[in-house]
């Protein structure tokens, strides 16, 4: 039998509805044996996620306000699930002792890691699981960085016996006991944390959409979805501002081998996207997505015979660093060496780095250009076609964009480039319809 680690998002269990599709898809797979669950999302577009109603609550009780009804608010939303389900469950202590650790302030990530630890209870009582509180075997250090060696042998040893569980996603503890999350969308994380601690063959990640898209759906219109993607593909785009996988959730499956297929909890019997080391099949389409971010600024150095002075591009470099300031890409000529950086983290440091670029390489010209975005576009069939960039070129040229920048790794699994931020969401309709549509 596979061994499948299976990953819920809060949408995915936001009513008692909604947990039935999932006990379904569970129950429709005996692989299918460690689960999970986020906490509760919203059930229509104007709810509240139960995570941000354990922060206002939390703040509420820092300031000493009574939350006696925004405990009771919360506990109402898990009820509605318990007796949607018809379970003989009670989380009166529970919210009794959640109330008291709010008041005595036990920290803003113990109340945030609620969400998940209350609905891993209601799962594990629905699917008759075991629940695992991950706060007893996923650990972070001093530094709230997640102890990867020590959370495996605890995860693999605790898991080992257990036939079926419930492991709650988004948070763990640090080694004096107290409660640390992962950063938003962390449930993600523990899945693949799991995952490799029980040498699952796959990481079934459930959410709201039939998998991986080939670019945002806010600015292409029903985009296609990738069937199958690469880690290092991946990699790219989640870098880049596509978000339907938590980015640290590759590393621990990546370092097994293991696969991950994102599915739609709304539309099981949709294969999804696998996502994979590496393979044979052939993509579809040229390219693989389409993702990117607004708001960099470009610093423009301009200096007569750089390319032959030895350690050029390294003081330059070193006083982005100095300003505590990292950079996201530098394409240079001759005689030309460009910075692309966050516009809102340049700003307030611009005229120290200004000065700084002057006393280090003594340039001709400094040029800075803000509003700029970058449009990452990654696919491993670029190896394989020839003209790529021409197309991308003829594409935007068509559409009257202006091309600021593009840089290509020596990969050939991506080509950043860069345009104005009023021309980012004409830019990648533009590559979409050129690679994807008219292919359809």
């Amino acid at each position: 039998m596979r061994k499948k680690v299976v990953k819920f998002g809060g949408s995915s269990l936001a009513s008692a509805e909604q947990f039935k599709k999932v006990g379904d898809i569970i129950r429709s797979d005996e692989g299918r044996r460690y689960v999970v669950p986020s906490a509760p999302g919203k059930r229509y577009n104007d709810d509240i996620k139960v995570t941000d109603m354990l922060y206002d609550c939390y703040h509420a009780a820092a300031e000493g306000i009574p939350v006696d009804k925004k405990i009771q608010r919360i506990q109402a939303r898990y009820q509605e699930i318990i007796d949607g389900l018809n379970l003989n469950l009670s989380l009166d202590e529970e919210f009794a002792r959640i109330k008291e650790d709010f008041e005595n302030q036990k920290g803003l990530d113990y109340a945030a890691s609620r969400g998940e630890y209350l609905n891993g209870i209601i799962m594990a009582d629905y699917l008759g699981y075991e629940f695992v509180d991950p706060a007893n075997h996923i650990f972070f250090d001093e530094n709230g960085v997640l102890d990867a060696e020590r959370t495996d042998k605890s995860l693999a040893d605790k898991l080992e016996h257990i036939e079926r569980a419930v492991i709650p996603g988004f948070y763990g503890s640090c080694y004096d006991g107290t409660i640390k999350t992962f950063s938003r969308g962390g449930s993600d994380v523990t899945g693949s944390i799991v995952a490799k601690a029980v040498r699952a063959d796959l990481y079934e990640n459930w959410t709201d959409v039939s998998g991986f898209l080939v670019t945002d759906p806010r600015i292409v219109d029903n985009p296609k979805v990738i069937s199958t993607i690469t880690y290092k593909e991946l990699r790219e785009l989640a870098y880049m501002g596509a978000t339907v996988l938590h980015e640290d959730a590759i590393f621990p499956l990546r370092q097994e081998g293991i696969p991950i297929n994102i599915r739609n909890t709304n539309c099981p019997l949709d294969k999804g996207t696998m996502i994979v080391e590496s393979t044979c099949n052939k993509p579809k389409y040229t390219i693989t997505g389409i993702a990117g971010k607004k708001g960099f600024a470009s610093i423009n150095i301009e200096k007569d015979m750089m390319n032959a002075e030895i350690g050029f591009g390294r003081k330059v470099l070193q006083v982005f660093e100095e300003n505590g300031l990292s950079f996201e890409h530098v394409p240079s000529g001759i005689d030309t060496f460009t910075v692309y950086v966050h516009q809102d983290e340049f700003e307030d440091k611009e005229q120290n780095i200004i000065a700084g670029l002057h006393r280090a390489v003594q340039p001709d010209s400094i040029d800075l250009e803000s509003d700029l975005a970058l449009v990452a576009v990654v696919g491993r069939g670029m190896r394989r076609n020839r003209g790529t960039a021409a197309r991308i070129f003829a594409a935007l040229a068509h559409n009257h964009v202006n091309v600021k920048m593009i840089d290509q790794g020596s990969s050939e699994l991506n080509i950043i480039i860069g345009v104005e931020n009023r021309d980012f969401e004409t830019a990648i309709r533009s590559i979409y319809d050129i690679f994807v549509l008219s292919q359809v």
